[in-house]
C-alpha cells in the first residue's frame, strides 16, 4: 500500500465538511501545523475538532477557529485564544470540556476498542451530569465513553514509507493515542526515511495505524511563553 503523499494539500483532499478530526499537540508542541494549514486553505466547514487545546489566535487550531470552520470543540484547555473565548461567550461554537486525564483515557479507550470506563474524576461536578455513576469499594465513579474520529492528524519527528512513526520528546503527547482512535490517520513528519531504517524498538506508532504520510518543511519552532532574566 502506497502511503506517501506529496504534501499536506494532497493529504487532506478527501476530508469532507462535517468531519470529526483529532489534532495532536500540547500547547504549541507537536502540532500538525501543515495539515491544519491545508485544511484552512481547503475551506472545509462544520468540523468537530478533538484537541487538547484550541491553539493560539494565529497558530494551530486557532487558524480554523478564526475562519469559522469549527462547529464543535472537544478539549481540555481553551486559554490563550481570544477568538475562541469570543465565540464561546457568544454561543457561536459548541464546546465539550473534558478533564485532561479523562480526555487522554477516552482517546486511548477509543483506540483500544474499550466500550467505556469508570473514573472518580468529575464525580459531583458538572462533568458528571447526565452520566451513569456507581459506587465501588466505597468510592464513587462516573462512566466515560471512548472518543473516536473520522481522521487523526498527527505530527512526528521521523517516519518511514511504511508509516512507522517516532516522536521526539514532548511531541509524543497525544499523537500516539490519536493515531489509533481514528478511521484514517494522516502523519506529517520532519524526516521521511525508507522502510527498515527506523529500529523496530524505537517505533512509537506502528505503520498499521497510519494511512498517509508526508514530509513537511519549514516547521515553526514556537515557544508558548518566553521567560528571560532581566
Amino acid at each position: 500500500m502506497q502511503k506517501v503523499v506529496r504534501d499536506a494539500d494532497e493529504a487532506v483532499a478527501q476530508v469532507p465538511d462535517g468531519a470529526t478530526i483529532m489534532m495532536g499537540g500540547f500547547g504549541v508542541c507537536g502540532v500538525p501545523e501543515h495539515l491544519i494549514g491545508a485544511l484552512h486553505r481547503r475551506g472545509v466547514r462544520d468540523l468537530t475538532i478533538i484537541s487538547n487545546n484550541a491553539g493560539t489566535d494565529d497558530h494551530g487550531v486557532g487558524l480554523l477557529l478564526k475562519a469559522r470552520q469549527i462547529r464543535k470543540m472537544i478539549a481540555t484547555y481553551v486559554g490563550e485564544n481570544k477568538e475562541f473565548e469570543r465565540q464561546y461567550l457568544q454561543k457561536e461554537i459548541e464546546v465539550e470540556l473534558v478533564p485532561q486525564g479523562t480526555f487522554s483515557e477516552r482517546i486511548r479507550a477509543g483506540g483500544a476498542g474499550i466500550g467505556g470506563f469508570f473514573t472518580p474524576t468529575g464525580v459531583g461536578t458538572i462533568v458528571a451530569e447526565g452520566k451513569e455513576t456507581r459506587e465501588m469499594s466505597g468510592r464513587h465513579y462516573v462512566l466515560e465513553l471512548p472518543l473516536h474520529a473520522d481522521f487523526a492528524f498527527v505530527k512526528a519527528w521521523t517516519g518511514d514509507t511504511a508509516g512507522n512513526l517516532v516522536y521526539r520528546r514532548t511531541t509524543r503527547n497525544f499523537n500516539p493515542m490519536m493515531a489509533t482512535a481514528a478511521t484514517t490517520t494522516i502523519a506529517e513528519v520532519e524526516h521521511l526515511v525508507e522502510a527498515g531504517v527506523i529500529v523496530p524498538d524505537h517505533v512509537h506508532t506502528p505503520g498499521i495505524f497510519v494511512h498517509a504520510i508526508f514530509a513537511g518543511h519549514q516547521f515553526s519552532r514556537r515557544i508558548e511563553k518566553r521567560t528571560v532574566r532581566a
